[in-house]
């Protein structure tokens, strides 16, 4: 998960240096590089493409909501502060633990309840006290947090059962059709390096969703994805070092109390771990 929050941080630099083309098309073309990427490597591995149908609607259901959340998150990159696109996107791990109760049976203790309060509660007052992010941009975020939650259950739900190329097959599989249909009547065409990007795009979170998938599938929710808090840090040095992005003294101390949330979180699951060996 630490590979795949790095990874993450860099498309995300990447998303924002093409704002002026839309985010449903660097999706489009995000969806396509991943397709040729994972039905390559499954069919020459000599695995089964499509997954087990037992999982076909669970595969399904995990790329529609991973498209929709990605598209939403993808947008506040292009139109809000780095970090504090990053920051809205840290609602997820609440809602992905949430989620976990009903979907994958999970099992949070009532102490961590306070730990994902702290953390909220930062997420909160950033968002308060940053003027560049309105009420919509907040709805956006919670929402694109929400979907994504929901994508987290499904991978976690499908476990070990599927090759994790073949979960992340089912986005471009998901993805592209949807997001192309729009992109083919609202083109812009990318200009010089914008096309390298947009391929950059594309193989890094390719290798970030590979990275991602095999830690959901192979640990509890409610603490893998709270290592997604990491992304704080490269989101602030980031928006710094290549769009100049400063923020008050009260965002930065929603931002730490974010990260206090995900560190006692993170040091409660291993000490209940290692209690239970």
């Amino acid at each position: 998960m630490l590979g795949a929050t790095l990874l993450f941080a860099i498309m995300n630099v990447l998303v924002k240096s093409i704002s002026n083309i839309p985010a449903v098309e660097v999706v489009f073309f995000r969806s396509v590089v991943s397709f040729i990427i994972s039905f390559g490597t499954l069919k020459a591995a000599g695995l089964q493409v499509f997954g087990s149908r037992k999982n076909r609607w669970l595969l399904i259901l995990r790329g529609a909501s991973g498209a929709i959340a990605l598209v939403m998150y993808f947008y506040l990159l292009q139109v809000i502060p780095l970090a504090t696109a990053v920051v809205l996107q840290f609602l997820t791990p609440i809602l992905t633990s949430l989620f976990g109760i009903v979907i994958a049976k999970e099992k949070v203790h009532p102490v961590q309840w306070i730990f994902f309060a702290l953390a909220f509660t930062g997420v909160i007052l950033v968002q308060g006290f940053d003027a560049r992010v309105t009420l919509f941009h907040l709805v956006i975020g919670i929402l694109a947090a929400l979907f994504a939650g929901l994508a987290y259950n499904f991978i976690r739900k499908i476990g070990k059962s599927e090759n994790s190329l073949v979960i992340i097959l089912y986005f471009p599989l998901i993805t592209a059709p949807l997001t192309g249909g729009y992109t083919l009547f609202n083109w812009v065409e990318p200009q010089g390096w914008e096309w390298f990007i947009l391929l950059s795009i594309g193989l890094l979170t390719q290798f970030a969703q590979y990275f991602m998938t095999k830690s959901y599938q192979s640990d509890e929710l409610s603490k893998v994805s709270s290592v997604n808090y990491t992304g704080i840090i490269y989101g602030l040095a980031f928006g710094w070092l290549f769009f100049d992005e400063q923020f008050n003294f009260l965002t930065y101390a929603g931002m730490s109390l974010v990260l206090i949330g995900v560190i006692l979180n993170v040091w409660f699951k291993n000490s209940q771990k290692k209690r239970t060996v």
